[in-house]
């Protein structure tokens, strides 16, 4: 692995050379180093360093279940996987889930809501654009398992839907 002094003595070669970039691979890592054009070649910028990977050993910790989980989401979830007949509309994105187009307007659905394949569900946000997500497919809400404002991950399921 380069060490900083290496480091030093490289931006120094290639400041002094009329090269624009040097790429540097071995075995343990590589590094990258360009002149900045805006600069006129005075200032250079280390683009990446990746490190050889080593084998750390740690003592053995069950992880922790999510802490954005309800106990009604985790029950609901057991219930779809006891009832297949139930369809899942996951989110398609990350973002915030809003179960509304304002605060102060009422839900787009909630728990016994008919829906069909186009009925906005809810909006996702994912930066600072809203995002309506329609149902895809015909049924009745039988839960709601995020909350309002709650950060939402890609594929999570947001609503369970008994399909007509």
């Amino acid at each position: 692995m380069l060490t900083i002094e290496d480091i030093k003595t490289l931006i120094k070669e290639l400041d002094s050379s009329s090269l624009s970039e040097l790429k540097l691979e071995a075995e343990d890592g590589k590094i990258t180093l360009r002149k900045a054009d805006a600069f006129a070649g005075k200032v250079k910028t280390i683009v990446g360093v990746t490190p050889q990977t080593t084998t750390v050993q740690t003592p053995s910790v069950q992880p922790e279940p999510q802490s954005n989980a309800s106990a009604e989401q985790k029950t609901a979830e057991a219930n779809t996987a006891a009832d297949p007949s139930l369809h899942k509309i996951t989110a398609p994105m990350v973002g915030t889930f809003y179960s509304s187009s304002s605060p102060d307007a009422d839900a787009f659905v909630s728990k016994g809501s008919k829906v069909d394949k186009k009925s906005v569900v809810c909006i996702v946000e994912a930066m600072k654009l809203f995002n309506e997500i329609e149902a895809d497919c015909k049924g009745t809400i039988v839960e709601v398992l995020v909350e309002d404002g709650q950060l939402v991950e890609y594929g999570q399921p947001l609503f369970l839907v008994k399909e007509d």
